[in-house]
């Protein structure tokens, strides 16, 4: 999005110092700001000030900042996470964009891919990257939106009741998608009762003329329909849905195959990534491109191409052949029970071994990793505790070694929370 720095100044109420500038995006990472953007110094564990000069070398054009900066063009606010906010939720007023909004506890972000992806096939579609899904990443993305986008998918996250509202009236979505309530920050939210309250701000936030996308399959999700001043589309696999998943099979990776039968035809969807889950994430996708007017086949082909963010789902082998799940992102128990299930289901005849770190922020954390425990010996999996003994084995001290013996015909799920890191170990399996 191309803009001013007098723009941001009128949007932020901050006082500009320096020449006005044309400007086009905006980052809050100095190693990454491209040329001609504005650098937003944010101050959160590290102060973001720092790194203005680093930011001016590499091709800002101005920063937005608490303290005027020694050269070049500064506009200067009282507190820049919420100058930021603000210059969001003015960005959000130039676009002209349809934008689909996406939470839930699990499958948001593969949801959000796959509905940028679904939507492309017939619009000028942007998104998100990685998860970039809270108060500094959901304004940014908005602001990197070129100017010509037809629709903006934005994902939403939250860790406590109130945040997602405050990225709806940031984002002020058109189509607002759920896909789960489960097991993920209990511990801050008092409960799935809680999560299931801070998800449905969502649906709160949805004006008379637009679409909530919902989980039919989810009571909690499915309740929120109550809430939605606009219209509603369920998915799922039960007879109620309105995009039903139908005929569901595995490939020997795992890859949902399946008909979805909607109220603008039926089709067949074939996905490139892996999970069985992945397939309500795939109808809930195509709801949205529907929704906003794509053609049922070119959003279904397209979802048939579709990658996800790094670190979800990913499928790898190892120098001696054993295939690598690497779900390393993030973990609750919902979503460990589907990367085991996957697992479970690999077309494999050897061993199947999990790595397993910690899921984090669980209102009880005990009873949570012994049900995960229980469910891989009920599968057949050989559990390997990295990190942690939540899981009523002690950890291994060489993760690496514990499975060197593994080869062609094995598998090994690698996953735990974003505190646990695995994500280096899997890069380790792969040799990466």
């Amino acid at each position: 999005m191309r803009f001013r720095a007098s723009d941001v100044a009128h949007a932020t109420g901050g006082t500009l110092v320096g020449p006005d500038v044309d400007l086009d995006g905006v980052s809050f990472d100095s190693r990454s700001v491209e040329a001609g953007q504005l650098f937003v110094a944010i101050v959160a564990d590290r102060d973001g000030h720092a790194f203005v000069p680093g930011a001016q070398a590499g091709g800002a054009g101005a920063v937005l900042v608490q303290h005027a900066a020694s050269e070049g063009t500064s506009i200067v606010v009282a507190d820049t996470a919420t100058a930021l906010l603000d210059l969001g939720r003015w960005g959000r007023g130039r676009t002209t964009a349809r934008v689909i909004g996406v939470t839930g506890s699990v499958g948001k972000t593969s949801t959000k891919d796959l509905a940028r992806a679904a939507l492309a096939a017939g619009l000028r579609t942007a998104a998100n990257e990685r998860s970039f899904n809270n108060d500094q990443g959901l304004p940014v993305t908005i602001l990197n939106a070129p100017d010509d986008t037809e629709a903006l998918v934005l994902e939403m996250g939250m860790r406590g009741l109130g945040e997602i509202a405050r990225l709806c009236d940031v984002g002020r979505p058109d189509i607002g998608i759920v896909t789960r309530v489960a097991a993920a920050h209990t511990e801050l939210l008092g409960g799935i009762e809680g999560v299931a309250r801070a998800k449905a701000e969502l649906v709160d936030a949805l004006p008379a003329t637009g679409t909530a996308i919902l989980n039919a399959d989810d009571p909690l999700v499915a309740a929120m329909a109550s809430r939605c001043a606009g219209s509603v589309i369920t998915f799922g696999r039960t007879d109620a849905a309105d995009v039903r998943i139908l005929e569901l099979w595995l490939d020997d990776l795992a890859r949902p195959r399946f008909t979805a039968s909607t109220p603008w035809g039926d089709v067949p969807v074939a996905l490139a990534v892996s999970g069985e889950h992945m397939a309500g994430n795939a109808a809930a996708a195509l709801a949205a491109a529907c929704v906003c007017g794509v053609d049922l086949h070119s959003a279904s082909r397209a979802l048939g191409d579709a990658a996800v963010s790094p670190w979800r789902m990913e499928m790898g082998r190892t120098a001696a052949g054993a295939i690598v799940i690497n779900d390393t992102y993030n973990a609750n128990p919902a979503s460990m029970r589907a990367a085991l299930d996957t697992l479970g289901r690999l077309h494999v005849t050897g061993r199947r071994v999990a790595l397993l770190g910690v899921m984090a922020e669980l209102a009880d954390p005990v009873e949570d990793h012994a049900s995960i425990a229980a469910l891989a010996r009920e599968r057949g999996i050989e559990l390997i505790a990295v990190g942690t003994d939540l899981y009523g084995v002690p950890p291994t001290d060489d993760p690496v070694a514990a499975v060197a013996s593994l080869a062609g015909d094995d598998a090994v799920l690698v996953k735990g929370s974003r505190v646990a890191g695995l994500e280096r170990l899997a890069g380790r399996l792969l040799g990466q």
